[in-house]
């Protein structure tokens, strides 16, 4: 069997809300291999934006275990957790979390930096030309359109090498023309990089490009 770089166990999140506490996830088991590509399923409320932060350690799981490439991300400390992620996981957002002070190129380039590689700028400048934005590289996200900020966001994504990419409705606020072309980049990007893609998605054409289904329903794997 490939090795597993994802893996939960029970995994369970409750959150505090108006009311009193809320369980989000109820006892979610998955394992995602290497090289694999999952798309992450189901209704709105169904916890699968949830599930992907816990895999990223954006959220931190009350219950059960996450492991990520060997590491129990449960044990760590958000600074030690912080540090794990550094070029080993790429998350891509719907709402694109450009910087607006920077440019295409200063974006890509800050996670590079924070890794210290000594060539950010020259590694971040070639992500941008694979993902057509070769003419762009010095115009600010307000100077671009939702399709080329969500260009950038997967060149930022993609330029550490990560061994895991994460991706929560890359093409929720795109039309159809631009969604189609962020399917694309993010497969190939995939491809180039061999990292595992994990992602969640409302579009059953992009959920059909997968190597696995995991549908979600009320906090549960439903199927």
């Amino acid at each position: 069997m490939a090795d597993t770089v994802l893996a939960l166990e029970e995994a369970r999140l409750t959150l505090a809300g108006n009311a009193g506490p809320v369980e989000i996830l109820k006892g979610i088991s998955l394992q995602v291999h290497a090289g694999e590509t999952v798309g992450l399923v189901g209704p709105s409320g169904s916890g699968k934006s949830s599930l992907l932060m816990l895999m990223g350690g954006l959220e931190r799981a009350t219950g059960g275990r996450v492991m990520a490439l060997g590491q129990d991300m449960t044990a760590l400390d958000e600074d030690a957790l912080a540090r794990f992620r550094r070029g080993r996981m790429g998350v891509v957002f719907q709402s694109f979390h450009l910087i607006p002070t920077m440019t295409a190129l200063e974006n890509v380039a800050v996670p590079l930096e924070l890794m210290g590689a000594a060539d950010a700028f020259a590694r971040a400048e070639a992500e941008l030309r694979a993902v057509g934005l070769g003419a762009r590289m010095d115009h600010y996200p307000s100077q671009m359109s939702g399709g080329e900020q969500q260009r950038v966001a997967l060149a930022r994504a993609a330029a550490p090498r990560p061994a895991i990419l994460l991706a929560d409705e890359p093409t929720g606020n795109l039309d159809g023309v631009n969604g189609a072309a962020i399917m694309d980049l993010l497969f190939g990007l995939r491809d180039r990089h061999g990292a595992t893609l994990v992602l969640v998605t409302h579009a059953p054409e992009l959920a059909g490009r997968c190597d696995r289904v995991v549908r979600l329903a009320d906090g549960r794997v439903a199927a």
